[in-house]
C-alpha cells in the first residue's frame, strides 16, 4: 500500500511540475525563479547567466525580467552547441 501511495505522489509531483511549466511558457516574461523552474536549474544558475551575459533580461522598475523569447533562442542556441 505505501508503494501506491509513493507512485501517486511521484505522479503529482510530475504532474504539478508539466503543468506549471506550460502556464509559464503562457506569459510574456518571465521571472528568474519561473525560468529557473522552466529550465530545471537553481534560481542561482540563472542570476549566474544573467550575470555572464548568457541569458539577457530587462527591468521593470526594481524587477528583472526575461522575455519568453529570449529564454527559447537561449535553449535553441543551447540544442544547437550539443
Amino acid at each position: 500500500m505505501g508503494s501506491t501511495v509513493n507512485k501517486i505522489e511521484q505522479v503529482e509531483r510530475i504532474w504539478d511540475t508539466q503543468e506549471r511549466r506550460s502556464l509559464i511558457m503562457d506569459k510574456v516574461l518571465l521571472s528568474p525563479e519561473e525560468v529557473a523552474d522552466a529550465l530545471g536549474v537553481s534560481r542561482s544558475k540563472v542570476y549566474e547567466l544573467l550575470a555572464s551575459g548568457r541569458l539577457h533580461s530587462i527591468k521593470i522598475g526594481r524587477c528583472r525580467r526575461i522575455v519568453r523569447s529570449v529564454l527559447l533562442q537561449f535553449v535553441d542556441e543551447l540544442q544547437q552547441r550539443a
